[in-house]
């Protein structure tokens, strides 16, 4: 008997069965005796059934989350998007195919989803590297290509002021 690619397509899935990924891709479109096959199933629905154990400290996580100050943000950040028109309207910051900088409509204008748009834009490790820094920043000034070029360079005060706010969070 011959073992199909659907189940082979399973087991490509779930890298759980502890197989190395070359493995794994070179398996993919060929047939599998019987025997091999019900080994894989068992242990892929083996993989499945055994929950990772989580000690009394929560589950493990993938590091420290860079974390940033809602206030300062409504105060400080916010009021520069809006002057600038960085909103979700025409082919501006709406989401989806725009980008991955999503903000609130202007006519329903959300701070806190709009700082956590933000927060997602923010490398917490390099901050003049933060998308959110270098996509508005002329392109000869360092910057990303945007449609929008907000900033002429990185002495800009509103520039150093979003600079500002993400210097002043802190890996938690």
């Amino acid at each position: 008997m011959e073992f199909g690619n659907a189940v082979v397509a399973a087991i490509v899935q779930n890298e759980s069965v502890g197989m190395s990924s070359t493995l794994v891709h070179n398996l993919r479109g060929t047939r599998l005796p019987l025997p091999v096959a019900a080994l894989a199933v068992s242990l892929t629905v083996a993989a499945c059934e055994s929950p990772t154990r989580v000690d009394d400290n929560g589950p493990a996580g993938g590091g420290d989350t860079y974390v940033l100050d809602f206030v300062t943000f409504n105060a400080t950040v916010q009021p520069i998007l809006v002057a600038q028109g960085c909103k979700a309207a025409g082919n501006c910051h709406g989401g989806g195919i725009r980008g991955t900088f999503e903000l609130s409509p202007e006519n329903d204008s959300d701070p806190q989803f709009d700082f956590e748009q933000a927060v997602l834009q923010v490398n917490g490790y390099d901050h003049t590297n933060s998308p959110l820094l270098t996509k508005p920043l002329e392109e000869a000034a360092g910057g990303e290509p945007h449609n929008h070029e907000v900033f002429t360079d990185t002495n800009d005060p509103d520039y150093q002021a979003i600079l500002d706010w993400i210097g002043q969070g802190e890996f938690q």
